[in-house]
């Protein structure tokens, strides 16, 4: 192995892994010296549940956008006929910009990310559902895309490393995108950290160190933690890796920071209400999209 993919193996260590983990025990050092207590947190869980339910939606509609934006422009394009399916998607035929449109679904996700994000911070009055969708969204936009590009850097047969090579990019443009996209990571992470500690109802929620990092625990970690495993049924039947591999990415690339940082932040507003977006209908949305995937997108969907 070259020195550029060491480099990128051992930043994306330090990223991903040593430095969230260094950060969050520094926060957990600090709650202990302030003496925070561990009152327990008024009517989270539904919250948590909520936030659960609207994770997996908002991971399965990005994953969605994603393949649907790698087979429009390949339908678009002579002599490539794609088809969509639900965790997947292939297509008969040759040209060579086939290998640039592999790169298309990274780059829409991280466009519907970073839209969402931007909306997440306009001063807007929304409901605790609406804000956190829009959280996922912005989440799962911009983690399902970034670390596409890392791999890239590394792997010229991944779907960006195709864009890569079809963009004729050397090993040093590879790995400068790969050490960028690992850098953009705890940027948009520790962005996301203020908007899921403003869902707190009540001030003592997030006034200390200790307490802010309970609260993104059961709003933000948790669910994560809980839906990685809720988003398997929709991406069955594959491989076990490629059923695995992307929720574990996406979850393991922001999460950590998230809540590694959530202490340090100060003067939070505590702006969200004291009820809990309905689970009722969010599970049935999440059982609809289930379906939808498992039913209509399972056998194919022909754009040719």
């Amino acid at each position: 192995m070259t020195a550029g993919p060491m480099l990128i193996l051992a930043i994306a260590a330090l990223t991903i892994v040593a430095a969230p983990l260094a950060w969050g025990m520094a926060g957990a050092m600090s709650a202990r010296r302030a003496h925070d207590d561990h009152a327990a947190i008024a009517g989270s869980w539904r919250l948590t549940a909520a936030s659960t339910l609207l994770y997996v939606l908002a991971f399965n509609l990005t994953f969605f956008i994603q393949e649907l934006f790698l087979v429009l422009p390949k339908a678009l394009t002579p002599g490539l006929r794609p088809t969509l399916y639900h965790n997947n998607h292939g297509w008969e035929g040759t040209n060579p910009l086939a290998g640039l449109f592999q790169g298309t679904g990274a780059l829409a996700t991280l466009a519907v990310g970073l839209f969402c994000l931007w909306t997440l911070g306009r001063p807007r009055k929304r409901s605790d559902g609406t804000r956190l969708f829009l959280y996922w969204m912005a989440y799962c936009g911009c983690f399902m895309a970034l670390p596409q590009v890392v791999i890239g850097s590394l792997s010229p047969g991944s779907d960006v490393g195709m864009a890569m090579s079809y963009l004729h990019l050397g090993e040093t443009a590879r790995i400068g995108a790969g050490l960028l996209a690992l850098g953009l990571m705890p940027v948009i992470a520790l962005q996301l950290r203020r908007p899921a500690l403003e869902l707190a109802h009540a001030r003592e929620h997030v006034e200390s160190p200790g307490s802010r990092a309970r609260f993104v625990f059961r709003v933000i970690t948790l669910p994560a933690l809980l839906a990685t495993a809720l988003v398997i049924p929709f991406r069955v039947p594959r491989e076990l890796l490629e059923v695995l591999v992307v929720p574990l990415l996406v979850l393991l690339c922001g999460v950590p920071w998230i809540q590694a940082g959530a202490w340090r932040v100060r003067e939070v507003k505590a702006n969200g209400s004291s009820t809990a977006p309905p689970l009722a209908y969010l599970f049935a949305a999440a059982l609809g999209l289930l379906l939808l995937f498992q039913l209509v997108l399972r056998p194919g969907i022909r754009f040719y």
